[in-house]
């Protein structure tokens, strides 16, 4: 089953496109699924019937597993049995008419503009890597960028004199994304008088790069988000993504398109951009509930 698997993330690397992220994922929760086959004793995958799907998610269930894992795992076993009945590796998919479980949706964490200000005041503007955290913070809040968009850039992605940056999404798909003025500033700042500071090599293309002179991690800056939420006293858990929440929360509070926001973040279903929608109308009825008089 390994080399399937591995045949299989591959096929979704190559004739898929998709992320490194998202390849790690499906390779993560199959291989969970095939110690699970091995432990119930399963001599094939030619075994595996409906039933012993259902009993995999139910063991999911049982192990306290969230309801938006256990229908990612689905999911990815949907997606791996449609590939092997294609490839005629089995006959039969045994997950054909298996429902995925349905998702609570959440709304987001964003920050208050009032906290967004505090956090990006935080960096220290003498140091090289303090312009550089704050050349980051601001842009990933102009932007609405994925975290893993922000530290792939390379310096032929952000087009200084015309104020945009160009970043690869999800499947591989390119778009533009307008800078604003602030974090416009900040990254001449950080590009002028920082970055070559801190690279180590002329040759090196990545716009961020980490104190050995290489380009930063998702890792690295999430712990540089974290550190400065805390230095702004934000009692709540920050991740990246709360800026990128926040970044699209108040474009849509100050009237901004929804198209226009679901481009600029990157989503392919507007269905998507609109739990934002929700979210303003939520903030909207806690400022009248607390502001009225006879609310």
């Amino acid at each position: 089953m390994s080399d399937w698997i591995a045949d299989f993330i591959n096929y979704l690397s190559v004739e898929r496109g998709l992320a490194l992220n998202t390849l790690e994922s499906y390779g993560r929760d199959l291989r969970q699924y095939a110690e699970y086959l091995g432990a119930q004793d399963y001599p094939s995958l030619d075994a595996v019937s409906r039933e012993t799907i259902v009993g995999y998610l139910l063991h999911l269930q049982e192990e306290g597993k969230a309801t938006a894992t256990i229908a990612r795992r689905l999911a990815a076993l949907k997606a791996f049995y449609q590939y092997l009945v294609r490839e005629r590796l089995m006959a039969e998919d045994p997950t054909t008419n298996l429902e995925s479980p349905k998702l609570e949706r959440r709304l987001p964490r964003v920050l208050s503009v009032g906290e967004v200000e505090r956090m990006l005041r935080q960096p220290d503007p003498h140091h090289p890597s303090g312009m550089r955290d704050r050349a980051m913070l601001e842009l990933l809040y102009a932007t609405g960028i994925r975290v893993s968009e922000l530290v792939s850039l390379n310096l032929g992605d952000v087009n200084l004199e015309q104020a945009y940056l160009r970043c690869i999404g999800k499947g591989q798909k390119e778009r533009l994304v307008p800078i604003g003025s602030f974090a416009l500033e900040s990254l001449r700042q950080y590009l002028a008088h920082a970055r070559g500071r801190l690279v180590r090599s002329s040759q090196e293309q990545c716009l961020f790069v980490n104190h050995h002179g290489h380009r930063l991690t998702r890792q690295g800056f999430w712990k540089i988000v974290k550190r400065y939420s805390q230095e702004a006293q934000i009692d709540r858990s920050i991740t990246p993504h709360t800026l990128r929440h926040s970044f699209a929360t108040h474009l849509l509070e100050n009237g901004a398109d929804l198209r226009a926001v679901q481009e600029m973040l990157g989503h392919a279903d507007i269905s998507t951009t609109q739990i934002y929608t929700h979210l303003t109308r939520t903030r909207l009825k806690e400022v009248y509930t607390r502001s009225h008089p006879r609310a």
